[in-house]
């Protein structure tokens, strides 16, 4: 794998542990681009799906810091193509809030798909495919 490849591909791990160790805000900001984009396709959490840019990336952070107790991803497959990581993950979160019939401090599970583009070491695009158990 050419040092590119590889250098991104650590910073998509280290970006994923930021997120489970609950890094919210400017400590996660460091991982994007000032332009970046991201793009969660329409799932049973976010049903018309939703498109963000840092701000609304810093702001989301805080708030699932609320809702979220902790986070987990174990990453079942992991692929570099050109300047992009491409991600199969099993993601577990213990929830801080009721969430349909599943009580707080219980646990919910989604199948995601994430495609993280970077330039310069920065994340600037990323798309996730999200598939969310029965709540």
């Amino acid at each position: 794998m050419a040092n590119e490849q590889q250098d991104i591909l650590t910073i998509a791990k280290n970006y994923l542990q930021a997120i489970e160790e609950g890094k919210t805000g400017d400590e996660l900001a460091i991982y994007y681009s000032q332009s970046v984009e991201q793009i969660e396709y329409p799932n049973r959490l976010i049903p018309n799906g939703a498109k963000r840019n840092i701000e609304d990336l810093k702001e989301a952070s805080l708030k699932g810091k609320n809702i979220l107790i902790s986070q987990k991803f174990d990453i079942q497959k992991l692929y570099v193509v050109g300047n992009t990581v491409i991600l199969e993950a099993i993601w577990t979160a213990k929830i801080a809030v009721p969430l349909g019939k599943i009580p707080s401090g219980e646990q919910i599970k989604a199948y995601f798909a994430q495609f993280i583009e970077f330039e310069n070491g920065k994340i600037v695009r990323q798309r996730t495919y999200d598939c969310f158990e029965p709540f």
